[in-house]
């Protein structure tokens, strides 16, 4: 089995993708940071490429740089900027 981490999806994120959450596999080194799995999630889904560029990341509930380590079994979050009025 390998080790992963689950992605949790909002807003534009969820739209683009199809779904609320993906669990995403860690690479055999083990080693991701937050930054890289946006960037290999924009890869895997194009239409996130503009909302990933203002895109604010929660790691296990907790505000994160994109330089955060990821773990097996962690939750990471990328909130899209929202809209209102």
């Amino acid at each position: 089995m390998s080790a992963k981490v689950t992605i949790k999806l909002f807003a534009s994120f969820r739209e683009a993708v199809g779904e609320g959450s993906l669990d995403w596999p860690l690479p055999p080194s083990g080693s991701l940071t937050a930054g890289e799995l946006l960037t290999a999630l924009v890869a895997e889904y194009p239409a996130l490429n503009g909302p990933s560029k203002a895109a604010r990341i929660m790691l296990n509930h907790q505000y994160a740089s994109p330089e955060a380590i990821l773990k097996a079994g962690d939750e990471i979050a990328f909130i899209p900027p929202v809209g209102g009025g």
